[in-house]
């Protein structure tokens, strides 16, 4: 069984891929090609909805930032004069849906990124393995006229209209190669079909956007109007908890703020229980907000979640509402 944080030393690290690796990535590549074959030549039939659908993903596995690039598109297009909804494979859920996510709905079931999503932005999101689905659910139910689809880059049976990249600016592409080899779900040439390259953090390159993430305020769990500048944390040790893509980035981020971060990480989408936020003291926890949405049955008063916004040029938001406008039903991207 492969392990991903076995694996990682390989993909961002300087450990060559073992030929078995390197065997399991040619299948994998010639199966992933075949499929986007199918797709282009008709074969497998995309879906086109009634509205127009943004595709927010990545080409490499592990969290890069498509959430608080999905919520700060939700601004930027109401800002715009659109009415977005969100539709989302649930990750993490137990729900196989079709099923709308509301402020009361259990991360457990419909995910942690759509459960936030919904309770940050208010607006209509629906989850489901099959997102044409959720997109029609969502649709009859709740007014929208354009559908994000927070991580639907390789889900072809959607037709989009525009596609984001997010790239995590640090780590990049790793060594390249495509799973299990290195981190790629895609080669890099599918980066030439995309319509917009976001970079998260570091450098951007020419012909992306940069994107950073601007968090400053501690919210309390049990008390989300109780609220402190990070720096208050900043007098002792606190416990920093993270279970998503890239915990470094949240540890970093509190350690920018001045905080002495005792780290605690875990898998990607963790369910958390209780017990997982006993660390024998009393010492303030700190967590990402996906995180949060899952710890506020069981939250005690020194637990705290660290919201983050995303932070873009405007243009880029003009760019995106202009490209909505401009796309002509017939000419939804299938590749």
């Amino acid at each position: 069984m492969l392990n991903e944080r076995e694996l990682l030393p390989v993909w961002y690290g300087n450990k060559p891929p073992s030929v078995f690796l390197r065997v399991l990535a040619s299948i994998y590549g010639a199966l992933s090609s075949a499929r986007r074959s199918l797709y282009r030549r008709q074969i497998l039939h995309s879906v086109r909805l009634p509205v127009p659908v943004i595709v927010v993903g990545n080409i490499s596995v592990g969290g890069a930032g498509k959430t608080p690039l999905t919520l700060a598109l939700i601004d930027g297009l109401k800002a715009r004069g659109f009415a977005p909804g969100v539709i989302s494979r649930g990750y993490g859920g137990s729900a196989r849906g079709p099923i709308l996510v509301d402020l009361q709905s259990d991360a457990s079931v419909v995910g942690d990124e759509p459960a936030l999503i919904a309770r940050t932005t208010g607006v209509p999101v629906a989850v489901g393995r099959d997102r044409v689905a959720a997109a029609r659910l969502l649709l009859s139910a709740a007014r929208a006229d354009v559908l994000i689809a927070d991580d639907g880059l390789q889900h072809y049976a959607l037709c989009r209209d525009v596609e984001i990249c997010v790239i995590d600016g640090e780590r990049r592409f790793g060594n390249g190669l495509l799973l299990p080899a290195g981190p790629l779900r895609e080669p890099l040439s599918r980066l030439d079909r995309i319509d917009f390259l976001v970079c998260n953090g570091g450098q951007a390159a020419a012909g992306e956007v940069p994107m950073t993430l601007f968090g400053d305020l501690a919210l309390a769990l049990v008390d989300p109007q109780r609220r402190h500048p990070l720096r208050d944390f900043s007098g002792g040790p606190v416990h920093a908890v993270a279970g998503i893509g890239n915990p470094a980035r949240f540890f970093a981020q509190l350690q920018a703020q001045g905080l002495d971060v005792i780290e605690h990480a875990f898998e990607d989408h963790f369910a958390f229980s209780a017990n997982d936020l006993e660390f024998g003291d009393a010492l303030p926890v700190l967590m990402t907000a996906k995180d949060a949405v899952k710890c506020h049955a069981f939250a005690r008063a020194h637990h705290w979640q660290v919201p983050v916004r995303a932070q873009l040029p405007a243009p880029f938001f003009d760019a995106v509402a202009q490209r909505l406008r401009q796309r002509k039903s017939g000419h939804a991207k299938i590749d």
